[in-house]
């Protein structure tokens, strides 16, 4: 099994980590496309993972209750910049990100309505938002970004802004049907790490960005009805023929 290294699965991972079945789990932490490639190479069975990665999968399955969401501003994935977005010449896209990635192509074509070049980054592409090149930033990243760029444009609050819906980064998928058993105990195990946000934000410091307030009100772990509604939308921008996803 897959999971994020960022600070925003810190509450899920919180109840994994304290739960009966972490002995049955390998758990291997990464950052985001890394863990997506490995689901697509058949290399682990389950991750949280980019949800961008779904119409590429010969099957994918999407388990439990819980997810990395937004119903809004989400603060972690942004496209900063130094100028306004209209006078954005190039945007850096974040080598660590594939749902992010393909939110803000979706967003600059229909929300914002502008065309500048895009361009695949490398690891030192931070450095190189300056002047009319903006950048998609994610994760712990994006929350250091802040405190550099004076644009900054919340890709959740832009897709709320478009289509009225929140938002679904990643979520808990297999490339295969799993045991009903397993999945009600690792959604319990989700539940548990939720209800403990206090303690995960004693055990996770982090000076630049206050992370009750990131867990609670910033990200959604829910994955509820109009979450599912949301990632069927943006699905559905991805494939022209989009087949109904398979909840599990």
């Amino acid at each position: 099994m897959g999971a994020v290294s960022y600070l925003n699965t810190k509450p899920l991972l919180y109840g994994i980590e304290r739960s009966g079945i972490r002995k049955d789990i390998e758990l291997i932490i990464d950052y985001p496309a890394r863990i997506a490639g490995m689901l697509l190479k058949d290399e682990i069975d389950m991750g949280l993972v980019p949800v961008a990665i779904i119409p590429q999968m010969k099957e994918a399955y999407i388990n439990g209750d819980y997810c990395i969401g937004s119903n809004g501003n989400v603060a972690s994935v942004c496209l900063f910049s130094e100028t306004p977005i209209e006078r954005v010449e190039k945007v850096l896209l974040d080598y660590q990100s594939r749902t992010s990635v393909q939110l803000a192509r979706i967003l600059l074509k229909e929300y914002w309505q502008v065309t500048p070049e895009l361009i695949d980054a490398g690891k030192d592409f931070r450095d190189h938002i300056k002047g009319t090149t903006a950048g998609v930033v994610i994760g712990d990243r994006a929350l250091e970004q802040r405190k550099q760029s004076p644009y900054i444009y919340d890709l959740a609050e832009a897709w709320k802004g478009l289509t009225g819906l929140p938002f679904v980064f990643a979520a808990w998928i297999s490339n295969k049907k799993m045991d009903a058993g397993f999945i009600r105990d690792f959604d319990e195990a989700n539940r548990q790490g939720i209800l403990h946000i206090d303690d995960v934000v004693a055990e996770n410091p982090y000076p630049l960005f206050p992370l009750h307030d990131y867990f609670t009100q910033h990200l959604s772990y829910t994955l509820d009805m109009q979450k599912r509604k949301g990632l069927e939308r943006f699905i559905g921008y991805l494939t022209v023929s989009a087949s109904p996803l398979q909840f599990a």
